[in-house]
């Protein structure tokens, strides 16, 4: 196995140069730098990753820590953070399923000393105090917390604004009773959403309490079993609003099951604007927001934290939550007329409004 000191020997250089080309040193010449990484890759030395963490106080490495990592949502959040971290020379360490403070605090006990800083989506209220525990040691970045955390930076979508859009335009469609299919409780988007789904009931001078909400779980499954009972309920909703894309896509084929048109007989809207919305039949009209641009901000975020140390303050950004309307609301996207599934599963076509 070859060491740090064979690579020297090889390519003529010091065993200090050596260390700092691998630490990213910007003092080493780029000539050098290539000759010795080349140097590196013909004997298969791979540097000691433990002492180099020691010697430098860092371990290039982040922390991400997500409630879930199935389905679309996460995977593009991951895929963003994972994509800057590298740009910055930086490698993640994944953890997942951690519904309460205490699996947090157990994971965050785990990476303390092989990671930088941490980036975490907190499940609930009560793991503030956990992420305070945890920011004691690294730097902390939230993603779409509930409430702000001294000392940790955080970005959050606007879920509540995008929801209220996303049912006012129901409404604006002359839909009068409006199903809703809410994510987990507790959890911070799904409340968010509701809140944003009762708000734009209000606006139009319909009751919220007398609205039916059916408790989802973000997965496809709950949504198809949403939209049996939905299918049940007298009177039957004209209009149903998923809390993701993933009950979205659960409640359409529940409908489909049952010989239901959309959005003829009920007009669906989802939340997420996932890649497959366009090209679910009807295409999904849903509310785009930026998932893998939520994981880059985090990592941007992360690295002024740790450029400024115990000087950093605390920051919350934005993202946007833009409602994408295609044909599964019933809105005249072309103008001229609405649309419905097609016979046989053939296809969107538009039906001329007379």
């Amino acid at each position: 196995m070859a060491t740090i000191r064979d690579v020297a020997r090889v390519a003529g250089v010091s065993i200090a140069t050596v260390s700092r080309v691998f630490n990213n040193h910007t003092l080493v010449n780029p000539d050098t730098a290539s000759r010795v990484l080349e140097v590196a890759s013909q004997l298969e030395y791979w540097p000691n990753g433990a002492a180099q963490s020691l010697t430098t106080r860092r371990t290039h490495t982040l922390g991400v820590m997500l409630p879930e990592l199935f389905g679309e949502f996460y995977s593009e959040v991951i895929r963003g953070i994972d994509r800057q971290s590298r740009s910055h020379d930086y490698q993640i360490l994944l953890s997942s399923s951690h519904s309460n403070g205490e699996e947090v605090l157990i994971a965050g006990r785990a990476m303390l000393g092989r990671i930088d800083g941490l980036i975490m989506m907190a499940p609930d209220e009560a793991s503030i105090e956990t992420v305070e525990r945890v920011r004691r040691r690294v730097p902390v970045v939230l993603l779409n917390p509930r409430v702000e955390v001294e000392g940790c930076c955080s970005v959050a979508f606007e879920n509540f604004s995008g929801a209220r859009a996303a049912v006012a335009h129901l409404v604006g469609l002359g839909h009068r009773d409006i199903a809703m299919i809410a994510g987990p409780q507790g959890n911070v988007d799904a409340e968010e959403r509701t809140r944003g789904f009762r708000k734009a009931l209000a606006d139009a001078d319909l009751d919220p309490d007398a609205a039916l909400v059916i408790q989802g779980d973000f997965r496809e499954s709950t949504g198809y079993e949403a939209g049996v009972a939905i299918l049940s309920h007298r009177p039957r909703p004209t209009a149903v609003f998923a809390a993701n894309d993933g009950m979205a896509v659960g409640l359409l084929a529940a409908l489909r099951a049952a010989g239901r048109r959309v959005p003829r007989d009920i007009a669906v809207v989802g939340f997420d604007d996932i890649a497959m919305a366009g090209y679910l039949n009807p295409p999904l009209t849903t509310v785009h927001v930026d998932a893998c641009g939520l994981g880059q901000r985090a990592v941007d975020l992360m690295m002024g934290a740790m450029e400024a140390g115990s000087a950093g303050g605390s920051l919350r950004q934005l993202l946007p939550a833009v409602l994408t309307v295609r044909q599964s609301c019933g809105a005249d996207v072309a103008g001229t007329g609405i649309f419905e599934e097609a016979a046989g599963g053939a296809g969107p076509v538009r039906r001329v409004r007379k």
